[in-house]
């Protein structure tokens, strides 16, 4: 078309990619949000599956950790956070709700949420903790504990009454597998490998993955229905 169009070539768009705001596209809701937090090993780059096959691990893999934050109700990523692997899912589960629109009623998370800040936070926000306590937790033994103590001891009663999986299914707790499933999605969709080599750029790639996986989800979930 003999046009002169200034057109970026590869590498400054990867620069520029670390600077993009991306907005997640959750819907808006006026009720209090049941959020459901995980996280999960996401590939980045090393050696090949077929390099590893034929000349064996050579290198090692590097990964990356997405944490997610799903609505119980309508399926949605409404937070989404990548990290180094060390990183702990507990330390990032005050940003993640940080990120959630509108209000928050409760926070279902596994046994690695089974921390004081990760209590605390749930708390500041008035919502209502659902996390697991390790199997070797134990009741506090002061006579007036702080209020996310008592919340944990609360359901480490509940725990010694009904048993651990009748509180599982009475709490709710078993929702955690709809965290499970999102991340299924995200990786039959795009694969369990970001492109991005930067951290900063992986984050982005992420939230863009996120967009695309929020848009489908509107557009329609398959209906479970049990058949006896």
């Amino acid at each position: 078309m003999e046009l002169d169009l200034p057109v970026p070539d590869y590498s400054t768009v990867s620069r520029r990619q670390a600077t993009l705001d991306v907005n997640l596209c959750v819907g808006r809701r006026e009720q209090a949000r049941h959020v459901v937090v995980d996280a999960t090993g996401v590939k980045i780059y090393g050696a090949g599956q077929w390099y590893v096959s034929k000349y064996g691990a050579l290198q090692r893999r590097t990964w990356r950790k997405m944490h997610l934050g799903i609505d119980e109700t309508t399926k949605e990523v409404v937070a989404v956070d990548v990290t180094a692997s060390r990183v702990h899912d507990s330390r990032k589960l005050t940003g993640l709700l940080s990120m959630v629109p509108g209000r928050i009623g409760q926070v279902y998370g596994d046994c690695a949420y089974d921390t004081k800040v990760c209590y605390e936070s749930i708390l500041d926000l008035d919502a209502a903790p659902t996390i697991p306590p390790r199997r070797s937790a134990r009741c506090s033994g002061g006579t007036a504990p702080p209020l996310w103590r008592s919340v944990r001891d609360a359901t480490i009663r509940a725990i010694r009454e009904q048993g651990r999986y009748r509180w599982r299914v009475s709490s709710g707790c078993t929702r955690q597998s709809l965290a499970e499933n999102a991340f299924s999605r995200f990786k039959v969709l795009f694969g369990g490998e970001f492109s991005s080599r930067k951290l900063s750029n992986q984050q982005v790639e992420a939230s863009i993955k996120c967009v695309v996986l929020n848009r489908m989800t509107a557009l329609g979930m398959p209906e479970s229905v049990r058949v006896l």
